[in-house]
């Protein structure tokens, strides 16, 4: 039996993907937050019951001495095939992704995968002090320094208000509401 589709969701509960670390302490918080609004979100740590998804030291606990030939050849392993399909096929039905700082390079590059494929991209830091100026941010929707509760609540509005988010937009948070 198939999980269920990130998209089998009612008017204003939307298909989130949310692109962090595994060293971020917030990811949890914010994944459980989401799905108790009702999002159906994914969560690259646990990306299917009983998985506790991708980690290279599954593929070599020796990884962070790789050169660049080890690292081309670990990216084949049916480890790492799996880890890419699961998180890929997420991205590919999210509609809304969630870049959480601090995040790493994996998250940017997601998050840049699904600004361009048109996504929704929010930039969410759980405080300013995560926040460095990225100027290719400019692509994203919104860069958020919200509390959690706010985000989850930008996120409770139908996906076309979402979609019309600009970087302008999100200044003034009272514009949104």
């Amino acid at each position: 039996m198939s999980e269920p589709s990130i998209r089998d969701q009612s008017l204003n509960s939307h298909g989130i993907y949310v692109a962090s670390s595994w060293r971020n302490l917030h990811q949890p918080r914010i994944v459980g937050l989401l799905r108790e609004q009702g999002h159906l979100v994914y969560d690259f740590r646990h990306p299917h019951t009983g998985d506790d998804g991708f980690s290279w030291h599954e593929v070599d606990p020796n990884w962070k001495s790789w050169d660049t030939r080890k690292f081309r050849g670990a990216l084949s392993h049916p480890l790492a095939e799996r880890g890419y399909q699961y998180d890929i096929d997420a991205l590919d039905t999210s509609e809304v992704v969630v870049l959480l700082l601090p995040s790493g390079k994996s998250a940017h590059v997601e998050a840049g995968y699904a600004a361009g494929r048109g996504r929704v991209v929010i930039v969410h830091s759980p405080g300013p002090e995560y926040v460095e100026p990225e100027l290719m941010y400019k692509m994203f929707n919104a860069i958020t320094t919200l509390g959690d509760n706010e985000l989850a609540v930008m996120l409770d509005r139908p996906l076309a208000q979402l979609e019309m988010l600009t970087l302008a937009a999100t200044t003034a948070w009272a514009t949104f509401k």
